[in-house]
């Protein structure tokens, strides 16, 4: 599945990672942060820590990005959602 596609897409199957970031790109952040609240992984984490950024909590995104394992970002917000969502949807 591609970037696209997944956008475009209705939702159904998608893992809570995903199904978050999904949200998101509807713009229900609050649906989305929902969801990610529910996903006990590495992933949820990830997908947590920028949620929090996106809110502008800079402290709760830190601390989500270190349970996730990964440094926090800091470029733009799109790019981020596209290189998780990417990563994500390439591990198939």
């Amino acid at each position: 599945m591609t970037i696209q596609e997944f956008e475009h897409g209705d939702g159904r199957s998608l893992s809570g990672p995903l199904l978050a970031l999904w949200w998101d790109a509807r713009g229900d952040w609050d649906k989305a942060h929902e969801v990610a609240q529910d996903v006990e992984s590495a992933d949820g984490a990830w997908v947590h820590a920028y949620l929090h950024r996106k809110e502008g909590d800079v402290g709760d995104a830190a601390y989500w990005y270190r349970q996730a394992g990964r440094p926090a970002a800091s470029g733009d917000l799109r790019v981020e959602w596209e290189r998780i969502v990417g990563e994500m949807l390439g591990r198939g």
